[in-house]
């Protein structure tokens, strides 16, 4: 099982955990108020004698973590330092919050802990902060709801603050972890008062959740490779865009992808996809950094780990240059690999080895890996030493 510690080895990298807490979140429903929502509820809700719930709520979940290897990042005073310091932590403060703090300063906040490359982050409050969640980053870093709203309509929360520790728990012992998109819907508060529940739906976020190992697609508890590669294959094929310059690394699982869009790509090599064409057959590295150069719209990478090994970067593909992968970014990289490769590692990270050390540290961390239709998981990704 991998261990998170600070240092340079991907056995040794910590989990980053990120800590948003709306400190009024809950506050209006004891009071009655159907909602904490706008400055003048909160107030409504203190002049009835309420006291802010989320602080407690968080303490539950963060208390029992407080021992694991885990580095916190987290907005300061009531917006998560106060507790985190509470719970044991010794925090990395990224920003200042305003006093009182505003549904502002929660997205600001997001954004914030995103450029941290924290691999979860941990928000404590209601419908009202998932939609300032999702207005922040879309569906596009791990995120968990703790609740402590009046409004739970969304499906991004633990059930309870304990099932949100043990989601991390799992998370920062390197078990295989499901994401799946949540949805954010919130209702109109004022319509609620006068009787009226009307949900709208703003988005989706993504939301790690207990792992589901045994897919569909499987028989007698043994997945079936032919199977899952259609269904990773049509995963892609779904979510490509128009105009996107498409890499597909060496492999057989992305070789299956690019098989079953017709094209004549190589097994070994590197090949470049555009609009579902294949535009560039087993390029090398000089002329691969040419060809995105010249590109100016976005670039995603598709690559897979080798089996046993669990190499992403570094064998077998070294036409993925360190100029190539900085060119592309970690946030356009889409791993594949059926479950049955993954649990084959027992625990053990997926490997960088891009002959960068400085990008193998950056890049380090939890990465979403496509398993199936529509199906993935976070799993550690890291150096090799």
């Amino acid at each position: 099982m991998t261990q998170y510690e600070s240092g340079t080895s991907a056995q040794a990298r910590r989990f980053r955990l990120g800590l948003i807490i709306n400190p009024f979140a809950g506050m209006g429903g004891p009071a009655g108020l159907k909602g904490s929502d706008g400055s003048d509820i909160v107030a409504q809700a203190q002049a009835l004698g309420q006291t802010p719930r989320a602080p407690d709520r968080a303490l539950r979940c963060l208390q029992p973590l407080a021992a694991l290897p885990i580095d916190l990042y987290t907005i300061g005073g009531a917006m998560g330092e106060a507790i985190a310091r509470a719970a044991g932590f010794a925090p990395v403060v990224v920003q200042a919050a305003s006093e009182p703090s505003t549904a502002e300063d929660t997205r600001r906040a997001a954004k914030a802990l995103k450029q941290q490359q924290v691999d979860l982050i941990l928000f404590v409050g209601g419908d009202g902060t998932a939609r300032d969640i999702y207005a922040a980053l879309g569906d596009s870093q791990p995120v968990l709801g703790l609740p402590s709203g009046v409004k739970m309509h969304s499906s991004v929360y633990a059930i309870v603050p304990e099932a949100a520790t043990e989601i991390v728990r799992a998370m920062v012992a390197g078990r295989l972890v499901a994401l799946d998109l949540g949805e954010v819907r919130d209702i109109d508060e004022d319509a609620f008062r006068a009787g009226r529940v009307q949900s709208r739906y703003y988005g989706e976020l993504q939301v790690p959740a207990e792992p589901r190992y045994i897919q569909a697609v499987k028989q007698g508890g043994v997945e079936s490779e032919p199977l899952v590669l259609d269904d990773i294959a049509a995963d892609i094929r779904e979510a490509m865009e128009p105009d996107t310059l498409y890499i597909f690394a060496p492999g057989s699982t992305t070789f299956a992808v690019t098989e079953a869009m017709g094209l004549d790509a190589t097994l070994l090599g590197v090949d470049v996809v555009q609009n579902e064409s294949l535009v560039a057959k087993d390029v090398d590295a000089v002329s691969l950094e040419q060809r995105l150069a010249a590109h100016r719209g976005k670039v995603v990478l598709v690559v897979t780990a080798i089996g046993g090994q669990g190499h992403v970067f570094g064998r077998g593909n070294q036409q993925l240059s360190p100029a190539v992968l900085k060119r592309i970014g970690r946030d356009n990289i889409w791993i594949i690999a059926t479950k049955t490769k993954l649990e084959a590692l027992q625990g053990r990270p997926l490997l960088l080895d891009t002959n960068d050390p400085i990008l193998d540290r950056e890049w380090a961390g939890h990465i979403r890996v496509i398993t199936g239709y529509r199906d993935a998981v976070l799993y550690p990704l890291g150096m090799a030493l």
